[in-house]
């Protein structure tokens, strides 16, 4: 070998050593103050919130068909906030209070603020309580009111409805999720065969895959057994696609909600499901809303109003002019919405966003939110937005930790395709465009 090349390899050798070790080293990505807060202000901020820990939306005789032992019992009624997730969204809600002072956006106590923050919740009872926890810790003992509309109403901010969508739209959207896995549903299946024999043991309580397959007389129905079917959606569903990896999802995502409500180590997965094991199962989950909420014209379908609303809520920010739809006011410094995990992935999937949080790709827990923050340029009209990703760490929601700077919530960069730059901002004019080109105006309301 020659030299030139042996000391070409060994230079090569140093430099990747010598990034991984940076890299390593990086584990909290918050911007550098140096490099753009130091010279910037911030002026508005949205944050799009999941609903904190609720219990199981499925009624238990759905879920136990499935499983050797029964489901665990809540305390509360199904799909409800529970006490424990209030307690954790007003911990989320004082972190908020802490890093936007830090920001310079709010006051660091006091009810001065109060009145220019705006909160808006679906209709659900976990939305509404979800949005008071938050306000109770982020402006304690002050008026911060939580919008939103009778309990059992569709608000078309947080969910699709089918009227007045163009002719055949439901028939594309499901030629378009079936084109996204290869035009046959059953390979959803085999590409997640191994997760979905690991949540097959843990409901059956087989100590491995193998052994429950070789069970002679299995005490529960099978997932895998479950029909495949697609076809386009019907009433306020765009696609109705019923597959074993759907199913997983759900019962995934309980066995999340009994890990991070806090239960007794023997009631999470029956004792057989840890950490490690959450981590594995939930791949379900995350998948199961890729395919079914990132197709982009499914997801332009579901988000593109709330979409709609929040580009004008921060236009009106920028401008301190009233803008027609915006959904604060034009003098209001912080706007909260809070919905459900899936406006979180539809909103990824129409702007082709991906985060990865506390070790998992894209996933939507309960209390995480996309965070977009208007930042003007000190001296100069000079407007940009950056984007992220927030949310407890599965032990900081099981323990309820409580949160500080000194112990934050886990909060990480997003950057958004068609505008994004190497400071990670958008310039204000390229981030309009780029969400208005992923609003389908037939969804906006």
């Amino acid at each position: 070998m020659k030299r030139a090349t042996l000391w070409g390899m060994i230079s090569l050798c140093l430099c990747l050593s010598a990034g991984y070790s940076v890299s390593a080293k990086a584990q909290t990505p918050t911007p550098s103050a140096g490099t753009f807060e130091s010279g910037h202000e911030l002026k508005f901020v949205v944050i799009v919130s999941r609903h904190g820990v609720r219990s199981p939306t499925g009624k238990p005789g759905q879920l136990n068909q499935y499983s050797s032992q029964p489901w665990p019992v809540w305390s509360v009624p199904p799909g409800y906030l529970t006490a424990h997730g209030a307690q954790l969204m007003t911990l989320f809600g004082a972190y908020d209070r802490q890093q936007l002072a830090a920001e310079g956006l709010l006051a660091a106590s006091g009810c001065a603020d109060a009145a220019h923050i705006r909160i808006v919740a679906d209709s659900d009872q976990r939305t509404r309580e979800t949005g008071k926890a938050l306000a109770a810790g982020m402006a304690p003992g002050c008026a911060v009111e939580v919008a939103a509309l009778p309990e059992g109403t569709n608000d078309p901010l947080f969910h699709f409805r089918s009227s007045g969508e163009p002719q055949g739209y439901k028939d594309l959207a499901a030629a378009a999720l079936l084109g996204r896995i290869g035009g046959n549903p059953n390979g959803l299946t085999e590409a997640y065969r191994p997760e979905l024999e690991s949540l097959e043991a843990v409901l059956r309580g087989c100590s491995t895959p193998v052994e429950c397959a070789k069970a002679a007389a299995p005490a529960a129905q099978s997932l895998l057994d479950i029909p495949v079917s697609i076809g386009p959606g019907k009433s306020d569903h765009l696609v109705e696609l019923h597959t074993p990896l759907g199913t997983a999802s759900s019962m995934t995502e309980d066995l999340l909600l009994e890990y991070t409500e806090g239960m007794d180590a023997a009631n999470v997965g029956w004792g057989r499901v840890d950490t490690n094991k959450l981590r594995e199962l939930m791949r379900l989950h995350t998948a199961s809303e890729d395919v079914s909420q990132h197709t982009g014209i499914i997801a332009r379908a579901q988000c593109s109003n709330l979409l709609s609303h929040l580009l004008r809520s921060i236009e009106q920010a920028r401008s301190g002019a009233a803008v027609a739809g915006a959904l604060s006011k034009p003098d209001d410094r912080l706007l909260i919405l809070v919905g459900h995990d899936t406006n979180l992935a539809s909103i990824g999937g129409a702007l082709n966003l991906n985060w990865l949080i506390d070790g998992r790709r894209d996933d939507t827990p309960p209390g995480g939110a996309l965070v977009f923050e208007l930042w003007k340029k000190r001296g100069a009209e000079d407007y940009s937005v950056r984007t992220f990703y927030a949310a407890q760490t599965l032990d900081q929601m099981r323990n309820a930790t409580p949160l500080s700077l000194a112990n934050p919530a886990e909060r990480v960069p997003v950057f958004v395709p068609g505008c994004g730059q190497a400071d990670g901002s958008c310039r204000w004019d390229a981030f309009q465009r780029t969400v208005q080109a992923a609003i389908d105006p037939a969804f906006v309301n």
